[in-house]
């Protein structure tokens, strides 16, 4: 991934909408030769700090997001993420040190084949676990990072460079079968950089229950190769506000697990009141190490982690999240606090024609 200096946040937004633009550009000019469906501009904007071992850094982030319908089968949709990190300086100096990361999250394109297979191909989110695929966005997360274990299976960027199949293989009324299944390449590109690997993802969901089950295989086929497993179990109570999300990953050198819940009052008039805003979570999570050979993202020690955060969910797709952690581990205790603002932003990237 591209890194380079920046000299402020106000560089950051002109990259963003530098990048929106020529994307709506290379749309619209195919524009009248397609299908009368609208391409929505999403995403998130956020602002957050993070006091880690007494050090605070501030991170501003735009997170864009395109969906740009191609008739009605095809879909082209694409991520980036542009960070402005300002960093307390190392080894004793005073003021702060900043960068800048821009990159592409991910580019592909979906063709709908069947009611049951869609055919995915292009730089892609790898299917293993739930967090990279449905939790790392900036306006869907209850914490501001992700779990320890959010690395593991996800070879080392987190996205597929190749193909993938994925839909509903049954679709009943009292549950669901989902599969999702890949092949990637190995790339060195700067932009779109990925390992040789192959896996995929299947789940049971039990609507009356409104419980999800599911299992995660991924084998990394180059270099020392390597097998990684993964289960989740999601469960959201019908007509309560409270969520359980769960996760096990297992690698070669480390494991893990995290258990995340969630909860907004029905009462003093629901969700959308004064008090139904409020929204505590907590989430605990345990990584331990099979070996120290390589890390694959987590501690090289055994941890134990205890996230407690309180968000407020505005009006108008703004949330305010906080929390605080304490972690655990034989290199040293800390405590890790955290705040931020998110904004979530939808709109059509032009005015869609009346039918």
């Amino acid at each position: 991934m591209p890194r380079f200096r920046s000299r402020s946040f106000f560089v950051t937004v002109a990259r963003s909408v530098e990048l929106i633009a020529l994307t709506l550009a290379i749309l619209c000019a195919g524009r009248y030769g397609s299908a009368q469906d609208t391409p929505l501009l999403s995403g998130g904007v956020g602002f957050f700090t993070s006091t880690n071992g007494g050090n605070t850094t501030y991170q501003p982030i735009i997170e864009p997001l395109l969906a740009a319908p191609i008739g009605k089968h095809v879909l082209i949709e694409s991520r980036a993420s542009l960070i402005e990190t300002y960093a307390p300086r190392s080894n004793g100096l005073s003021g702060y040190d900043h960068t800048f990361f821009g990159a592409l999250t991910y580019l592909q394109g979906d063709a709908i084949l069947t009611p049951h297979v869609t055919l995915v191909g292009g730089s892609f989110l790898i299917p293993f676990g739930t967090y990279n695929e449905r939790l790392s966005p900036i306006w869907i997360s209850n914490f501001q990072d992700g779990p320890l274990i959010s690395s593991l299976g996800l070879m080392s960027s987190g996205t597929g460079l190749g193909g993938m199949l994925r839909g509903s293989a049954i679709s009943r009324r009292r549950y669901s079968i989902d599969y999702a299944t890949y092949f990637s390449a190995r790339s060195g590109n700067e932009q779109f950089n990925s390992e040789r690997s192959s896996g995929g993802r299947a789940s049971l969901y039990l609507p009356e229950q409104r419980l999800e089950i599911g299992f995660s295989y991924n084998r990394l086929l180059q270099d020392t190769h390597e097998n990684f497993y993964g289960a989740h179990v999601w469960w959201e109570p019908k007509d309560t506000g409270f969520r359980l999300r769960s996760e096990f990953a297992r690698g070669h050198h480390a494991q893990g697990y995290w258990i995340e819940a969630d909860y907004r009052t029905q009462a003093f008039g629901g969700p959308d009141s004064f008090i139904g805003r409020f929204e505590p979570v907590f989430r605990m999570q345990q990584t331990f190490r099979r070996d120290t050979i390589v890390s694959d993202g987590l501690p090289l020690a055994n941890t134990q982690r205890a996230d407690f955060g309180l968000d407020y969910n505005l009006p108008h797709n703004t949330r305010i999240i906080t929390s605080y952690a304490r972690q655990f581990s034989s290199t040293g205790d800390r405590n890790i606090w955290e705040t931020g603002i998110v904004y979530r932003f939808l709109f059509p990237a032009w005015k869609g024609k009346s039918q």
